[in-house]
C-alpha cells in the first residue's frame, strides 16, 4: 500500500527449525550496530527507507520484516542488494525456510510469496519523502544556528527592517521557529 509518497512493505516468513536463537543473534548484533558506519552511510546512499523492523513471533517459529520506504517496490529492492544492506538481507532472512538469497534472481519473487500489504497504512508525513525529510533537518539546523547569531539580533531590532519583519511570511516563519 501507499500513502502519499510512501510505501509499505512487509513479509512474514517460517524460520528454520533450530534458527530462532541464530536469527535473535543476528538482529541484536544488527541493533548493537545502529552506529555502524558502513551501513549508516549505505543506507544514506539509498535514500529511501524511512524505518524498517524485524519481529520474531509465534513460538519463535515465524519472522515478520515491515518497512516504509518511497518509490517504488522494485528499485527498494535492488538498491538493497546493492549495498552492505544486501549482505545484512542474506545473513538475516538466511534463517527463513527457502530464502535464495538477495542477489539470486528468484529473490523478488520469494519476497512477494510472503508479502502481506496492509489492511491499512497511514503515514503522518505521506508528502515527504527521504530526501526531504533531511534537506528540512539540514536548513532548520542552519536556521536555528542564524537565530542565535548577534548579527540577527541586530537585524531584528533595525527599523529598516520593519516592513520585512511585519509580513505574514516572517511572523509566520518566527512562529515555526519558536514552536
Amino acid at each position: 500500500m501507499k500513502d502519499g509518497v510512501c510505501s509499505e512493505f512487509t513479509v512474514f516468513t517460517e524460520i528454520k527449525p533450530g534458527h530462532a536463537d541464530a536469527l535473535r543473534e543476528d538482529l541484536a548484533t544488527l541493533a548493537s550496530g545502529s552506529d555502524d558506519v558502513e551501513g549508516r552511510a549505505a543506507l544514506r546512499q539509498i535514500g529511501t527507507l524511512h524505518d524498517a523492523r524485524h519481529v520474531i513471533f509465534d513460538n519463535d517459529t515465524r519472522f515478520m520484516f515491515a518497512s516504509v520506504f518511497d518509490g517504488s517496490w522494485d528499485t527498494y529492492i535492488d538498491d538493497f542488494a546493492k549495498t552492505v544492506v544486501g549482505a545484512h538481507f542474506d545473513k538475516v532472512f538466511s534463517h527463513s525456510e527457502g530464502f535464495p538469497g538477495v542477489a539470486d534472481p528468484g529473490v523478488k519473487d520469494w519476497f512477494v510469496a510472503r508479502q502481506a500489504p496492509a489492511g491499512v497504512f497511514v503515514s503522518s508525513y505521506p508528502d515527504l519523502t527521504v530526501q526531504q525529510i533531511w534537506k528540512d533537518q539540514r536548513v532548520d539546523e542552519a536556521f536555528q544556528a542564524v537565530l542565535d547569531t548577534p548579527e540577527f539580533r541586530a537585524a531584528l531590532d533595525n527599523p529598516a527592517n520593519a516592513e520585512l519583519l511585519a509580513t505574514p511570511a516572517f511572523q509566520k516563519l518566527m512562529e515555526e521557529a519558536a514552536a
